[in-house]
């Protein structure tokens, strides 16, 4: 009775403030034989513009950082992850490698939607749920492909260059009106979608290419189904948006460029590999494309000697179509959000691997 009672009075009250007092320090999970529970987080921009999500995080461990400024490579993330419970990744290299060495990495959330970099069957092998942030960024990539398309049209980069430089050369950045063209959308996910609406209101045609039709979107947008060969002939302007997959790394090639139409405008926001881009450049020094923007490269950093890095007719950005505030805000809590619900021992709501969650291996509530 004397026990029961003071396990009541004294020892239970004194265990609720020492969880408040680490709670209020950002430490309130431990690991196995009371270690801080360690959390890696690899992505460069997590954090860095709003703290929404690096503060629901910092109630749930210790919080180590990417030391490098740039994404990591196997070795480099095998190193960090040694130890950790928790990984929240960029397009860092998250390989077989990486993950078999990760034993007590019970999750891997990817801050972004591509899950190109990571290993999903070896993740799934060492009972790793791997988790990414669908649809958060949706109007921020949206908006960006149609920046760059009207910044193609009417030259404005250039133009802002010129004026800049003291000149006053109107006639030389001559453009072109995007109503009445047609866009070819290749890969019509919600991207893709948002791109459709905002397109259609500028008064162009809209074809696209999809595994699967999509029958109410295209009475609601006024959209045309068209396989991939017969899009590339028939579009003014065409637009990326795909995964990169094994299926979609290459899709447009010397071949397919070939096969558009000549003068042709290319916008890729989606990712570098499923185009070409020595068969782009071929394209662009000919004249058979007019010109492309590019949000996104085969390797980024890319390679600034690149014949890209050149030429007038190309506009490039460093991959933000996903940087706006609201868009990093959203993707923050998200990517955050899915770890503490797997380190509380829940499943988290956007799994990419799902097979892992019957896997006896899972090690979700180890």
């Amino acid at each position: 009775m004397e026990v029961s009672r003071l396990l009541e009075t004294v020892i239970a009250p004194l265990m609720r403030l020492f969880r408040k007092l680490l709670n209020v320090i950002g430490c309130n999970r431990v690991g196995p034989v009371g270690r801080m529970t360690k959390i890696f987080i690899a992505s460069r921009s997590f954090g860095r513009v709003v703290n929404d999500g690096i503060e629901l995080l910092q109630k749930e461990g210790e919080i180590v950082r990417n030391p490098h400024g740039r994404a990591l490579n196997s070795d480099e993330l095998r190193e960090s992850l040694m130890d950790a419970e928790a990984a929240l990744l960029g397009n860092d290299v998250c390989d077989a490698n990486v993950l078999g060495s990760a034993g007590r990495l019970k999750v891997v959330s990817r801050h972004g939607i591509g899950v190109d970099a990571i290993d999903l069957n070896a993740a799934t092998e060492n009972g790793i749920i791997v988790t990414n942030t669908p649809d958060v960024n949706t109007i921020a990539v949206a908006d960006h492909t149609m920046a760059l398309m009207l910044s193609l049209v009417r030259k404005i980069p250039d133009a802002d260059a010129s004026l800049k430089s003291k000149k006053w050369e109107g006639l030389k950045f001559l453009g072109r009106e995007l109503a009445g063209k047609t866009l070819g959308i290749v890969g019509l996910g919600s991207i893709g979608t948002e791109v459709a609406k905002r397109a259609k209101g500028f008064g162009m045609k809209l074809l696209y290419v999809k595994r699967k039709r999509v029958p109410d979107l295209e009475d609601k947008l006024e959209l045309t189904y068209r396989p991939l060969d017969s899009l590339l002939r028939e579009s003014d302007v065409i637009s990326i948006h795909l995964p990169l997959t094994p299926e979609t790394k290459g899709l447009i090639g010397r071949k397919e460029i070939a096969s558009m139409k000549k003068g042709v405008y290319i916008v890729n926001t989606a990712r570098g590999g499923i185009l070409d881009t020595d068969a782009l450049v071929e394209a662009l020094n000919s004249g058979q494309v007019a010109g492309a923007a590019l949000d996104v490269f085969d390797t980024e950093p890319p390679d600034f000697n690149h014949p890209l890095f050149e030429m007038e007719n190309v506009i490039l950005t460093p991959h933000i179509g996903a940087y706006t505030i609201e868009a990093i805000r959203r993707m923050d809590l998200l990517a955050a959000e899915n770890i503490v619900k797997a380190l509380h021992g829940e499943i988290p709501e956007f799994v990419v691997n799902k097979e892992v969650l019957k896997s006896h291996s899972l090690r979700l509530k180890k």
